[in-house]
């Protein structure tokens, strides 16, 4: 998957902080670099997303700041759980899950998925009108 927002292989170091000072709008991750073909994103989060589930790919999280909590929905029988990620905690939801990521402090995240891969699926709840990009924005844009 090609695309176009997508940055190019960091040549310098790229301080986190500063990339994550860059931007306000929550839910729409900014592409910090790329590893072959994957977008190194973050995001600044609050509240909640939306359920949604990834078919193809797992996804990885790791809260740089806050506290991250993912409600997780097993597909056979519907149940629930919730797992809590501090900051420095990883997570992957495994492909075919669906899950929904929240904050209800905030929190700033890191991801790792296939570049063009949209944060919120390829089948979710409607997505908020404040959410203006799901497959990241370059930084600095």
């Amino acid at each position: 998957m090609s695309n176009e927002n997508a940055a190019p292989a960091a040549t310098e170091p790229i301080p986190l902080t500063a990339a994550l000072a860059s931007f306000d709008a929550l839910w729409s991750p900014r592409i910090v670099t790329r590893v072959n073909d994957y977008d190194v994103r973050v995001a600044k989060v609050a509240d909640e997303h939306v359920w949604h589930v990834h078919e193809d790919t797992d996804e990885f999280f790791l809260v740089l700041d806050g506290t991250l909590h993912i409600a997780l929905r097993d597909s056979g029988s519907g149940s629930e759980r919730s797992v809590t990620l501090e900051q420095g905690a990883v997570f992957v939801v495994p492909r075919g899950v669906w899950h929904l990521p929240r904050s209800s402090g905030g929190a700033s995240i890191l991801l790792f998925e296939p570049s063009g891969t949209s944060t919120v699926g390829d089948a979710h709840d409607a997505v908020p009108a404040h959410v203006d990009v799901t497959t990241g924005h370059a930084l600095g844009a």
